[in-house]
């Protein structure tokens, strides 16, 4: 929400989770931003780059699916043809420790 509030709208919240709405275009980028643990729920089918320093992803995702995001850093950029459409659902308990191996972007499970 700070560092992209054009591109982020918050649903609801409370003092457990908080709900964001997130919408962008193509060719539209985010600044360096985090995550702490959530579940992101596609509505629309999108490709994306995800990128964390030197490590990037390219992301393509149906509308649709419900994908565990876990605790992370990262800027992005909608890389595709169409309009990016999802629903973040972040966790405000506290993260496990991240790992040096934990995976960038999306996961499935």
């Amino acid at each position: 929400m700070v560092t992209d509030p054009a591109l982020y709208s918050v649903l609801f919240e409370n003092d457990r989770v908080r709900v964001l709405q997130y919408r962008d275009h193509p060719g539209d980028t985010t600044h360096r931003h985090r995550h702490p643990d959530s579940v992101m729920v596609t509505l629309s089918g999108f490709r994306r780059r995800v990128s964390a320093g030197d490590r990037q992803v390219e992301v393509e995702l149906p509308a649709g699916q419900a994908r565990w995001v876990g605790a992370q850093e990262h800027a992005g950029e909608n890389i595709g043809t169409t309009d990016t459409h999802s629903i973040f659902i972040e966790l405000k308990e506290p993260a496990p420790s991240p790992t040096a191996a934990a995976p960038l972007g999306p996961s499935g499970g």
